[in-house]
């Protein structure tokens, strides 16, 4: 039964991301780069100024920049970083590590265009909260015929919330790792549903069901509040680890890039071989960078449209920067540990194992050390992501109900019984499923970024000109 549930969902996933949604999800981010001129590579800089800068002028708006920022970080930094991209590359080779560069590259223009879009068009609610997305830029920018697909977007926005990045992987990926690190022979056994699971599962379980509780009560700015703190840190500690083991296998590194590169293209395969291999590492590669840095998929904007700025363009400067921490900077540390210490070819390896493998053999500590850093890491990273995608789907449920309160909080407490009944899901169910809607959802973001593209070259060409207008006067 679970095999057929398993190849029935294996069938979905490569539906949802075949090549067609591969193409659309570059294609708008190179036409967004192209009518924008390459602007997340020119204006990297003032984004990273923008970050720690509060817009005094801001009158809407209930988080800085900052917070906004590592409210979406807070979402996105988590086991897409650490297990994600350990099952890309162990499905598709190290080869899927090109393709979540060359999609987060084209991806940061994107993740720039959506999150400028949410503040142009967010709306304030009647008890004065913020409320910005997809959504409102789709009804409002594209006008309210479109508003069905608006609709459709926030139906799946909930449901990657339940089923997809927000619960089931990222529970499941914690549980996995603290097992990993204190029953790795899964010894210490107890019977649910009529299957034995470690007691360190279902502990763990249990108090990352009541810890989330705990800050989800409290709201956007307790969440803000929480991600300020943990996203910064566990980021830091976690690049500090991965260029601790780059430096100590320096040797090793062009050998990793070869691998990289060779795999990208299917040209290690057996001949005839090639092109089925390089799609593979494609689709593996741009599914799970998707699913990390979620550029595109329309969730990210959610959490800047609720920035304290008055400038759209600020926004989506700062908010590009998302891309780029992780993907760029974070996957790609996971990516060359694991391919430089051969963890993607070890057999009998999933998941978080294969990175705390690498961890393992990249770094000078004793293994259980390293072990107990990557799962402290991860723990934090994935905790996070619980909080920010609560927010995520909760706002796409405002949405859906116009804003029914009572709706809202129920759906609260059921999201955190799905954090509590994540950990008995298995590994390739859960991140199968998460790779579907996650897909679904990104459809109708991507559909509306690409009618709205001139509106989005036109607003940040307008900006530019003010701010070079305000400096030639000064």
């Amino acid at each position: 039964m679970l095999d057929s549930i398993n190849s029935f969902l294996g069938t979905v996933d490569d539906l949802v991301w075949g090549i067609p949604l591969i193409v659309l999800i570059l294609f708008t981010g190179l036409l967004l780069t192209i009518r924008l001129r390459g602007m997340q590579f020119a204006k990297i800089g003032l984004g990273f100024k923008l970050m720690f800068q509060n817009d005094k002028s801001g009158k809407k708006g209930e988080v800085s920049s900052f917070a906004a920022l590592c409210t979406a970080l807070s979402a996105t930094i988590g086991t897409g970083n650490i297990v994600g991209v350990a099952t890309a590359i162990c499905a598709g080779g190290p080869g899927a590590l090109f393709w979540m560069w060359l999609a987060a590259l084209v991806g940061t223009a994107t993740k720039y265009a959506e999150c400028m879009l949410a503040v142009k068009y967010r709306t304030v609610a009647e008890d004065g909260h913020i409320i910005g997305g997809p959504f409102y830029y789709i009804e409002k920018g594209m006008g309210a015929n479109w508003k069905w697909l608006a609709k459709i977007f926030s139906v799946f926005g909930v449901m990657v919330g339940l089923f997809g990045i927000g619960t089931f992987s990222q529970i499941n990926g914690i549980t996995s790792a603290v097992r990993g690190f204190f029953d790795p022979e899964i010894t210490n056994t107890v019977s649910i549903f009529g299957m034995d699971y470690s007691w360190s599962v279902v502990i763990s379980g249990i108090i990352l069901t009541v810890c989330v509780a705990l800050v989800l009560i409290g709201g956007l700015k307790r969440i803000s509040s929480v991600a300020q703190v943990v996203v910064p840190f566990m980021a830091i500690l976690y690049i500090v680890c991965g260029i601790l083991i780059l430096v100590l296998n320096i040797t090793k590194i062009p050998d990793a890039f070869v691998q990289i590169f060779q795999g990208a293209f299917g040209l290690r395969a057996a001949a005839g071989g090639a092109l089925g291999a390089m799609i593979i590492a494609m689709q593996k590669g741009i599914a799970r960078g998707i699913f990390s840095n979620e550029a595109g998929i329309g969730s990210a904007p959610i959490a800047a449209a609720a920035a304290k700025v008055d400038e759209p363009v600020q926004q989506g400067l700062v908010s590009m920067l998302g891309t780029v921490i992780d993907t760029l900077i974070i996957c790609t540390m996971t990516g060359l540990a694991i391919v430089i210490t051969g963890a993607w070819q070890v057999d009998g390896l999933e998941g978080a194992a294969v990175t705390t493998f690498a961890f393992q053999n990249g770094l000078p500590f004793p293994a259980q050390f390293s072990a107990f850093i990557l799962m402290v890491c991860l723990v934090f990273f994935a905790f996070t992501t619980i909080l920010g995608w609560d927010y995520y789907s909760e706002r796409c449920l405002e949405y859906l109900t116009n804003d029914n309160s009572k709706v809202v909080k129920t759906y609260r407490w059921i999201y955190i019984l799905c954090v509590f009944i994540g950990p008995y899901m298995t590994v390739s169910a859960v991140w199968t499923i998460a790779d579907i809607v996650n897909g679904l959802m990104a459809i109708p973001n991507l559909i509306a970024l690409l009618a709205l593209s001139g509106v989005v070259a036109s607003e940040t060409k307008a900006y530019f000109e003010k701010i070079n207008e305000k400096n030639k006067a000064a």
